[in-house]
């Protein structure tokens, strides 16, 4: 049986430097995606997203392995797009009025097909309100700048402010917020959740 690290093979994108903003080329990944909106801390609908993602995600992982395909591979971590239609909204935390993707990466080799039997085999097993709503997309940003952020999301807005300031100096903000969420904050001391803060960059 083969197996595969993406977030090994992806290192300069899924291990970023908490010292220092870096430009990065970012090409086309496919993920599972949700859309959604509103607060993440106390929207149904935000925790409903995840769930359905990760159910869908292992359950691929664990269909790859047993079936033909043989291949062994770690689910990549949440990610998550966050923007808003009035962006005063961002700089005034108010979050009910955030909009968000949630997504997991997938390796080249999961197609359509496989991840439609996950979501039957899922259904069978479990009532996920949102599981429909997932969906597998490409989806590309090309130059990025990014950085590793410790510590609590509701501190994050001095390190995104160093994103900005790298991109600002060299060309102009594109595109959506974007977080990669390596800790799992369910477990983990706020204080040590690991968070990589990624903006497109024109």
């Amino acid at each position: 049986m083969s197996k595969v690290d993406l977030k090994r093979e992806l290192k300069h994108l899924y291990q970023a430097s908490v010292k220092e903003v870096v430009q990065v080329d970012v090409p086309t990944f496919q993920f599972l995606m949700i859309d959604g909106e509103g607060d993440p801390n106390t929207s149904q609908g935000y925790a409903e997203a995840v769930e359905a993602l990760f159910s869908i995600a292992y359950t691929t992982k664990f269909m790859i392995k047993k079936g033909s395909q043989g291949i062994d591979y770690a689910v990549m971590p949440l990610e998550g797009l966050w923007w808003s239609d009035d962006m005063s909204a961002f700089t005034s935390n108010d979050r009910s009025r955030w909009r968000w993707t949630m997504m997991i990466m997938q390796p080249h080799f999961v197609g359509e097909a496989v991840i439609q039997a996950a979501m039957v085999e899922v259904r069978r097993k479990k009532t996920l309100p949102a599981l429909d709503a997932v969906r597998l997309e490409n989806f590309t940003e090309g130059s990025c700048a990014q950085i590793l952020h410790v510590g609590p999301f509701t501190e994050e807005g001095p390190t995104i402010q160093r994103v900005h300031d790298f991109i600002g100096a060299r060309s102009a903000l594109a595109g959506k917020h974007h977080e990669v969420y390596l800790s799992d904050i369910r477990r983990a001391d706020p204080a040590k959740w690991k968070t990589i803060i990624r903006q497109p960059m024109e």
